[in-house]
């Protein structure tokens, strides 16, 4: 290999493909750390496909990987060098973002929240959305409050996950949503749901008109040619196909294997003392006046109270003392540490914290005093029958995972740190106590710093550690309970960002109501990669009737512990956040005392949610959003061995350039391995020893294209000048067979290489053009010239090439050049026409709305008419017709505003398409990589 040769990759390497094409993000495919699978690349592709796009709505089913499509276009944002990127997540989801964006696209991401932003402000930061390269995570209601921020940030894209939160944008009072349609107008942005429509086809609109406001015309036209008797419902998809994308899991079986969940219930009965101290809590609880509460969070805290109460008598304990001495020092509210997701409960409740003064000091202080009896008492309870239930339901899981095959290993999840010290010294005398494993917000217990300094030694001087304890503390107890650990007690933090596909038994000793969050703890471990069967295992109060109703709810309407994939995307989307039906239940848990009360609050929210999931609409939402299967799957497989192609080129040019470039620096143990033995000169300081692709497991560096290596050695090998010599390409000793060289065996001729560069659109597409002619005058056809580049050859002196060869060859690449001008010129063409149909529905849609109104104006005037003919007085009938001519007069004033509105949507359409084509004007540049003598040996 020669440096001609890597000059030639590198700038393969570096070549832009179309908008579309996978060519195009073959440098993000290359450099993620996952398993893609052909309908993720179909979707980023979907998302890249045009300049002009304002962006795309991804609605794959759920478990399809959204936020694998979602990460190929950030990295391939970022490898472009568009850099200010914000992703808007509901707030319990930011550190899976952060972690994911970190470990499979090797991404550095930035959460930003309200103490992050404050302390940047202080320090003189003058705007903190816009860090020194790194992507910007924040929530929804972070994301409204500072929206003038964020409105004055430049965005070169904007992922909003979730985005069904803000589907009901059209609606006048939805002040989330409108908030942030107003701060990201004209930014680029990919919006990630499963169910972009649940109850209304207004809800596809108010999404699509976050997106694009001219792919629509407003809401009353919308309504008039999509909605009515006569609905266009193939207009409506023709429409969102170029906006929308989605893939069912049916269609992708060929590639995605999916396991079943099984679902056991451990039913349990409360202690005397523990029946005690619930009565009491709850009598506490339902009083109308309560110092220890905040007002504005009583509601809330009441919520978590509950639930602390239901997880076990230590955390229940800990809260009312904590509660007491608060209150004592005149503060109000549940503090933060005796429930781990309190702060972003109070985030998706949309609520700020709040403490009110005490106002009445003697009821405060007699308050006081009886929290601090109640938790004397549950702190004197040390046995609870919960706990006792947990060691015989994982004596039956256990049972069933052996029958499945899996391996004896469980999840136990807990809302509570002090449960999860209880469940710990439980645990520890049981069978499975000789490895047990904690994972919470912060993880200080002796344990899990003795495990994390193990696997920092361990794993020393290598790419698994990334200098961030928190990530790698995280990293190190999910590797412990992989390799040793046989339970894992977890907190909510466990819920997010980590893969437990090794593990197939999930434990929810305490239920949240929110059935989004029971749905990710479960994906926890039923996810892609998974093997085996998941057992699901809950606890049921035989003598509380809410607990029963809201497991039922879960259980059958949700779905949510069996079948092939849990809850359908029809029930994810009915609930919302999943905050609001969490509220419902904390109400009825609050309001309802009797068993009676109890059965007709839940009867009315069951009815309300099966007509919510089960109603009309999800026949129409079938028929606009689904595809013909056989299409899709015919789609899904070219693009499947299409990335492959690509991507094994990719990869392979990638180690045959590095290779090249370091010569004896390095040793080579496979084509995808090396090991770096010295330093070299050129290149960044990096450290030395073994190298891996990121598909490559061991514990190497990863060697990918955004690696400082790889940049310093791609780069190195673009800007070396290199004068013409003489090559000689060993055909006889390349593996396989070039029928396209076979004929030059033994002669002879002069090649040149030139690269042909296109910017439109404020995007880039490149050529590599190849020509090559014999010593006797023969032209070589392009694709021969171009195998050359594979076969091995070794490098003789410098030559000058002859006049009649480079006139020949310039020829050659002129018919090259045009070609590739062609092809840019078709794709430029056939996007702005795409734009211009859209512009023009996008006018006859506003046209048909006025167009509505005077009809509406017509059958006033028509009823009127028969009012004043239908009149019995003369003064009836002078008023009837008084009536008519008013409404006629407002018809004239109607039509005459039609026409001139008519002329202004036509203008606006004519400016609109003049701004496209200006923007699709083409830049071309070339120029000349490398010219050479070559010689087929």
């Amino acid at each position: 290999m020669t440096f001609f040769h890597s000059k030639y990759i590198g700038h393969t390497l570096r070549r832009r493909g179309a908008s579309g094409d996978t060519s195009r993000i073959a440098a993000a495919v290359a450099g993620a750390r996952v398993d893609l699978n052909p309908h993720q690349v179909d979707a980023a592709l979907f998302a890249l496909r045009s300049p002009l796009s304002r962006g795309v709505l991804l609605a794959d089913e759920v478990g399809l990987g959204k936020t694998i499509e979602a990460g190929l276009v950030i990295a391939q944002r970022w490898a472009e060098g568009r850099r200010r990127i914000l992703i808007i997540v509901p707030s319990n989801l930011r550190r899976q973002w952060h972690q994911e964006l970190a470990e499979k696209f090797f991404l550095p991401a930035e959460i930003v929240e309200a103490r992050s932003f404050q302390m940047a402000s202080k320090s003189g930061i003058t705007r903190p959305f816009e860090p020194d390269d790194a992507v910007v995570i924040c929530s929804y209601q972070f994301a409204r409050n500072k929206a003038e921020d964020i409105a004055r940030t430049p965005w070169d894209l904007v992922v909003i996950d979730e985005a069904h939160r803000l589907r009901n944008v059209w609606k006048p009072g939805n002040v989330l949503a409108t908030a942030l349609k107003d701060a990201l107008a004209g930014r680029p942005k990919i919006l990630l749901t499963a169910t972009p429509m649940q109850n209304s086809l207004l809800e596809l609109f108010g999404l699509v008109s976050l997106i694009d406001d001219h792919v629509f015309g407003n809401l009353g036209s919308f309504r008039e040619r999509f909605m009515g008797p006569r609905a266009a419902l193939s207009e409506l998809q023709a429409r969102l196909n170029s906006v929308c994308h989605r893939t069912l899991r049916r269609q992708v079986k060929a590639y995605v294997p999916y396991t079943r969940r099984h679902a056991l219930v451990e039913q349990f009965s409360l202690g005397v003392e523990e029946r005690q101290l619930y009565d009491a809590v709850a009598s506490y609880l339902s009083r109308d006046e309560l110092h220890a509460l905040p007002a504005q969070q009583r509601a809330l805290t009441t919520m978590v109270l509950r639930k602390l109460l239901a997880s076990s008598s230590f955390a229940i304990a800990g809260a009312l003392e904590t509660m007491s001495k608060r209150l004592l020092a005149g503060l109000t509210g549940v503090p933060s540490e005796d429930l781990e997701t309190f702060d972003e409960t109070l985030d998706e409740w949309g609520e700020e914290a709040t403490a009110d003064a005490v106002s009445d000091r003697n009821a405060a202080a007699n308050e006081a005093a009886e929290l601090q009896e109640m938790a004397k008492f549950a702190a004197s309870i040390r046995q609870n029958a919960k706990g006792e239930a947990l060691l015989s339901a994982l004596k039956v899981a256990f049972e069933k995972a052996n029958d499945l095959g899996s391996a004896h290993k469980a999840l136990i999840f807990t809302e509570s740190r002090r449960t999860q010290d209880y469940l710990t010294a439980l645990l520890r005398g049981s069978p499975w106590g000789d490895e047990i494993v904690l994972f919470n917000g912060s993880n200080t217990d002796p344990d899990s710093r003795k495990i994390y300094q193990e696997w920092l030694e361990r794993h020393r001087g290598t790419d698994r550690v990334t200098g961030s304890r928190a990530a790698d503390m995280r990293q190190a107890l999910v590797d412990r309970f992989r390799e040793r650990g046989k339970i894992m007690i977890a907190t909510e933090a466990g819920a997010e960002g980590i893969n437990l596909q090794f593990c197939a038994l999930v434990v929810n000793y305490d239920l949240p109501w929110n059935p989004q969050r029971i749905e990710q703890r479960i994906g926890r471990c039923h996810r892609y990669g998974q093997k085996h069967d998941v057992v699901v295992v809950n606890f049921l109060n035989r003598d509380n009737a809410a607990d029963q109703r809201v497991h039922q709810l879960l259980a059958e309407k949700f779905s949510l512990f069996e079948g092939v994939f849990g809850a359908s995307d029809e029930v994810l989307g009915a609930i919302g956040s999943g905050v609001d039906f969490e509220r419902r239940v904390a109400d009825i848990y609050q309001r309802c005392r009797h068993p009676a009360d109890i059965t007709a609050a839940f009867d009315a929210l069951q009815a309300e949610l099966a007509q919510e999931i089960d109603g009309e609409i999800s026949k129409t939402r079938i028929k606009i959003l689904e595809h013909f299967d056989d299409e899709v799957r015919e789609r899904l497989k070219a693009t499947d061995a299409d990335t492959h192609a690509v991507l094994d080129r990719f990869e392979r040019d990638l180690m045959r350039l590095t290779a090249i470039e370091l010569g004896e620096d390095a040793s080579w143990r496979s084509v995808d391995r090396f090991s770096l033995l010295r330093k070299p000169k050129w290149a960044p300081v990096i450290p030395l020893g073994a190298y891996q692709g990121p598909r490559t497991f061991g514990d190497g560096h990863i060697y990918r294209p955004s690696h400082p290596l790889a940049q310093a050695a791609v780069q190195r090998a673009c800007s070396r000048d290199l004068a013409p010599s003489e090559l000689t390409f060993n055909l006889s000793g390349h593996p396989g067979k070039i029928s396209a060289l076979e004929r030059y065996m033994g002669r002879s001729g002069w090649t040149t290489v030139e690269m042909l560069s296109v910017e439109a659109g404020g995007e880039g597409q490149d050529w590599v053009l190849h020509a090559a002619v014999t010593d006797d005058g023969q032209v070589m056809p392009s694709d021969a010239a171009e195998r050359l580049w594979t076969v091995d050859a070794v490098q003789g002196n410098t030559v000058k090439i002859p006049a009649s060869a480079m006139a020949l060859l310039t020829q050659e690449v002129a018919r090259a050049e045009r070609s590739g001008l062609d092809a840019a010129q078709s794709r430029h063409a056939a996007l702005l026409a795409e734009e211009e149909r859209k512009l023009d529905n996008w006018a006859d849609d506003l046209k048909i709305g006025l167009e509505r109104d005077i009809r509406e104006i017509d059958r006033l005037v028509a009823d009127a008419r028969r009012l004043a003919t239908a009149s019995l007085t003369l003064e009836q009938k002078l008023e009837a017709q008084k009536a008519v001519r008013a409404l006629e007069q407002q018809r004239n004033q109607k039509r005459k505003r039609l026409f001139e509105a008519q002329d202004e949507i036509d203008i606006r359409r004519g400016d609109l398409i003049a701004a496209m084509e200006a923007r699709l004007t083409a830049k071309v540049s070339k120029r000349q990589l490398f010219m050479c003598r070559w010689r087929i040996a």
